[in-house]
């Protein structure tokens, strides 16, 4: 029923829908990688990691998770550079701004008499006086 129910409707909800889907998917990749570890843990123990000669060291095949963790941050580090750059040339690089650099006449007018007006810079007066004051009867 659910089911029918999305096929039949808009192109716009399986749109939002595919987004959504991919961008949970991008949220849930290390816990997923966590599940996976869990789930496999005995063939990761027995095939994959390094320290499986070493039993004291109760690793137990954290270091084939630790390895895994590590390539996806720097896949996704990669990733942000990758988009920075192509963001940062495609800027650059954009071909609609169009610059002119024409020179043109500047021409202003001053006034034939400038007044200049001379206030006192001390107001013996404080703005606070009319805030901070007895009561008024």
């Amino acid at each position: 029923m659910f089911v029918y129910e999305i096929v039949r409707n808009s192109a716009k909800q399986w749109i939002s829908l595919s987004l959504l889907s991919l961008m949970l998917i991008k949220v849930w990749v290390i816990p997923l990688l966590y599940l996976d570890f869990e789930i496999r843990r005995e063939y990761i123990v027995a095939n994959l990691c390094k320290n499986k000669n070493r039993p004291q060291m109760h690793c137990d095949g954290k270091c084939y998770l630790a390895k895994r963790i590590a390539s996806l941050d720097e896949q996704e580090k990669r990733q942000a550079e990758k988009s920075y750059m192509s963001r940062l040339i495609d800027q650059v690089m954009d071909q609609r701004a169009v610059f002119s650099f024409a020179q043109t006449a500047v021409v202003a007018e001053l006034p034939a008499r400038t007044a200049f007006s001379v206030a006192p810079s001390f107001t013996p007066r404080m703005a606070v006086d009319d805030i901070f004051h007895p009561p008024l009867t």
